[in-house]
């Protein structure tokens, strides 16, 4: 694992930058993971109070501490503000493999920060932090998703049928891989 030190590298884009989240975040937090929509796909219920964020943000703490996850706030170069967060988990290091996780905030969809966050989240896990693959859990009715992996050249590798069992609700789960030698960086 690499040293970061006491917190994550700040990854700068052009109009967002990955950050450490902060408390001051928790709010921000709070707002995405409670959104019905947000969590539509996502491999958990949506948040119902704002101290579920608290422990959001003291679980990404723990796991960085661990080295067992690292969660980056997707900031506003504007005025860092979070509007997303972009994850790496379930590190395979003897392989070079990991895999990714985002969301953002519904109401800053469809301006291309997620695919910013991508990018930059991408090149850093390739080149900065040896990765040679980098996979992805999407649920197959997220087509907004599977389009922006395919874009970065993500390859459907498998359907895991009835994966999740989520607030009532049974899910499937496509996997996609991205090989480095593959990586489309100007998607």
């Amino acid at each position: 694992m690499i040293d970061f030190g006491a917190e994550l590298p700040t990854l700068e884009g052009e109009r967002i930058n990955l950050r450490w989240l902060r408390q001051r975040d928790v709010p921000q937090l709070y707002s995405i993971f409670s959104d019905q929509d947000v969590m539509r796909y996502w491999s958990s219920t949506p948040m119902e109070s704002v101290d579920e964020a608290q422990a959001l943000l003291e679980e990404v703490h723990d796991h960085f501490r661990k080295h067992t996850l690292y969660q980056w706030g997707v900031a506003l170069r504007s005025d860092d503000r979070v509007i997303g967060t972009c994850t790496l988990v379930r590190f395979d290091l003897e392989n070079k493999r990991t895999e990714i996780g985002y969301a953002l905030h519904r109401g800053e969809c469809g301006n291309g920060y997620a695919s910013e966050a991508l990018r930059l989240l991408l090149t850093w896990t390739f080149d900065d932090f040896g990765m040679h693959k980098i996979e992805a859990d999407v649920d197959p009715r997220n087509v907004g998703s599977i389009n922006l992996l395919e874009r970065f050249g993500f390859v459907r590798e498998g359907l895991l049928r009835e994966r999740y069992q989520i607030g009532g609700e049974i899910q499937d789960s496509l996997m996609f891989g991205l090989i480095k030698r593959e990586f489309v960086r100007q998607a």
